[in-house]
């Protein structure tokens, strides 16, 4: 079983999970570069090693695109168990706050300097 539930924030997204696995399972899935790689591969981080962690509970890493302008943004998984005996998973990806400035000043529309120039 796999229910999923999403939220849209201005600042990113928020996705939860009701998995059958185990919440050992989904730990070692989400914290172990091994395991990891095969669903969010290292290319898409900014660092390989996490910014954050709790053993056992949430884990937090930076990516960063890996096309212009190269945004940067945070994602941070948060497991416990569920009541079935598997595991709530929360996914939280959001856009770091510098590069949320950064883009609301490069918007297409926004007529800045930068933009006319390359035009």
């Amino acid at each position: 079983m796999s229910d999923m539930k999403a939220k849209v924030q201005k600042t990113g997204f928020e996705q939860q999970y009701e998995l059958d696995a185990a919440p050992e399972k989904v730990w070692r899935a989400i914290s172990i570069a091994e395991f990891r790689e095969r669903w969010l591969p290292k290319e898409a981080l900014a660092d390989p090693q996490s910014v954050s962690e709790t053993p056992g509970k949430e884990v937090r890493y930076r990516l960063r695109d890996d096309t212009p302008p190269f945004l940067e943004s945070f994602v941070t998984f948060t497991i416990a168990p569920n009541r079935s005996g598997g595991t709530s998973l929360r996914i939280i990806h959001e856009l770091a706050g510098a590069t949320l400035e950064r883009l609301a000043k490069t918007v297409a529309n926004s007529n800045s300097q930068t933009l006319m120039l390359a035009a």
